[in-house]
């Protein structure tokens, strides 16, 4: 499996909007996890970023929250996440983000913790509430393992901020189009096509933007607005979380491939007789 910036590179030679889906692992439950990273991989998925539960997720809106809770409660461990991984990952072409938050990794210890990530084959991580002047041994230290960590940008940043997340960030840089949590929105924020146009003078490092991304349109948008990504979190989630999970793996396929069309050259043709 190809590391982040290659796989971006490469995306970035043909001039293709990456999509990510996101899902929260072990919801409904760990097998249904493993066969839905399979689908998500071959079906449009650039990459794919797997959620390690958390009881806290503060940056996680409600679908998420409670997507975390039900695999909490059905006994779901960082080791059973990383376990499906390690067997899934040599067949996947897209590569794996890990999104953790950073108390797991303070209880192994960053290097056992990297080490571990890195032998089940993830080759990113995420870690909503680690702040950028705590991360730099972490990014160091991810590096020798063969990870990159990628910092998140809020729609509040300042221009140093940015500057200073733009330097650190590995990978791509991840713009967070809302103010708040996770969970589908009607409609995006015209800021957000300003924020990113005022990163480009920046930094050339690609750009992902997430939260708040449901629909076929939204992603369109983006890709407009000159996305080099665009994550989906909640919808898939919610579309995973049916009580019969060959329904809900039979959802996350639909919508894969509904957003990977939007994201095509012809995609406006596309959008507009569907």
């Amino acid at each position: 499996m190809t590391s982040i910036s290659s796989r971006f590179q490469s995306l970035r030679n043909r001039k293709q909007c990456a999509l990510i889906p996101f899902i929260t692992a072990g919801d409904p439950n760990l097998e249904t996890t493993r066969e839905a990273l399979r689908i998500l991989d071959r079906n449009g998925a650039d990459f794919i970023e797997l959620g390690v539960p958390y009881s806290d997720p503060l940056a996680d809106g409600p679908i998420i929250q409670a997507a975390a809770t039900r695999a909490l409660q059905r006994g779901t461990k960082l080791e059973q996440v990383l376990e499906i991984v390690t067997d899934v990952s040599p067949s996947l072409q897209s590569p794996i983000i890990l999104f953790t938050y950073y108390n797991p990794i303070f209880k192994l210890g960053i290097k056992a913790f990297l080490k571990q990530i890195a032998d089940a084959g993830v080759k990113g991580l995420v870690v909503p509430d680690l702040a950028l002047e705590e991360a730099s041994y972490l990014i160091q230290t991810a590096a020798d393992f063969g990870i990159e960590v990628i910092l998140l940008v809020a729609p509040t940043s300042s221009k140093e901020r940015i500057e200073a997340i733009a330097k650190q960030s590995q990978g791509f840089i991840y713009l967070v189009s809302v103010t708040g949590v996770t969970g589908m929105r009607s409609q995006l924020q015209n800021r957000v096509k300003n924020l990113l146009t005022s990163m480009r003078d920046i930094t050339d490092k690609p750009i992902g933007i997430g939260f708040g991304i449901s629909s076929k349109d939204q992603a369109h948008q983006l890709m407009e607005w000159g996305a080099d990504a665009v994550i989906v979190g909640s919808a898939f989630v919610q579309r995973l979380a049916n009580e019969n999970p060959i329904v809900g793996l039979q959802n996350v396929e639909e919508l894969c491939r509904e957003l990977k069309a939007s994201l095509t050259p012809d995609s406006a043709k596309y959008l507009q007789f569907t």
